[in-house]
């Protein structure tokens, strides 16, 4: 019996203003840069010769395959997203794009911005709102206690701020 590939969660199409400009940032660097750049470099090592043993040719054609599909899937996904500019509606309340300060367990205060899958990065404090994390945290205010399921276990915090930055 044939194995059925595993299913892609659906993903949210909200991306901020920033988020969806440093996708088309990437997209221009791939196309304008990187690409013709590496294509120079694998047309160089093809004139070298024998191309089944030439290291330089083979991870070129592999990079350049990579980046290919990379192109195509950033163009693919940025037809699809749709571009929210953050609001502030004034009752504090965690939505799409709301920076959130969290006081957890320990005393320790960390700040995270709710982001769309396609941007998030934690280490730059952009959470996804399709994440577990940021699942619990929308719809949430100030003073609310979140409890955030993780695999390493489970963890309560505090929102101590909610805030909406241009």
């Amino acid at each position: 019996m044939a194995r059925r590939p595993l299913a892609r969660p659906p993903r949210s199409a909200c991306i901020t203003p920033e988020g969806v400009r440093r996708l088309q940032q990437e997209y221009q660097r791939l196309w304008s840069v990187e690409r013709p750049k590496l294509a120079r470099e694998v047309g160089e090592a093809a004139a070298q010769g024998d191309r089944s043993e030439n290291a330089e040719y083979i991870y070129g054609k592999r990079r350049l395959r990579e980046i290919d599909s990379r192109l195509e899937f950033l163009s693919q996904r940025l037809r699809e997203l749709r571009v929210i500019e953050p609001e502030d509606q004034g009752d504090g309340v965690v939505r799409f794009g709301a920076w959130v300060r969290l006081a957890d367990e320990g005393g320790g205060s960390v700040e995270y911005q709710i982001v769309g899958p396609d941007e998030f990065d934690v280490e730059a404090g952009r959470i996804s709102m399709d994440s577990p994390f940021g699942k619990a945290l929308l719809g949430k205010r100030r003073g609310d206690e979140v409890l955030v399921r993780r695999p390493k276990g489970d963890a309560r915090f505090e929102i101590t701020g909610v805030c909406y930055r241009p």
